[in-house]
């Protein structure tokens, strides 16, 4: 099982940034999948989940509205699309494998949001 998280970077507060996972190893439509984050000296965060199919998700309250979880089973692909960022969403995001039980994790990707 092999994860790769992608697209993090530097934005200016108010700005966009969408992270992509790469997903393989297994079969990606099986698994629900789910963003984590962890801010510099914080505990790690839950962002927000996704059925195998995509069919409903969920998203912590410190991001509803402003985040959206989707993903493309053909491209064993999952996203974060980020919208409204602010300075305290700056953490390091994780694509991992499950919904509340999470048994494999990627790398990690550093979003940065700074004027």
């Amino acid at each position: 099982v092999q994860l790769v998280e992608s697209g993090g970077g530097l934005v200016q507060p108010g700005g966009s940034l969408r992270l992509s996972c790469a997903a393989s190893g297994y079969p990606f439509d099986d698994y629900a999948m789910s963003w984590v984050r962890q801010a510099p000296g914080k505990g790690r965060e839950w962002v927000g989940s996704i059925y195998s199919d995509g069919s409903n998700t969920y998203y912590a309250d410190s991001v509803k509205g402003r985040f959206t979880i989707s993903r493309d089973n053909a491209k064993n692909t999952l996203y974060l699309q980020m919208n409204s960022l602010k300075s305290e969403d700056t953490a390091v995001y994780y694509c991992v494998r499950g919904y509340t039980d999470y048994d494999y994790w990627g790398q990690g990707t550093q979003v940065t949001v700074s004027s």
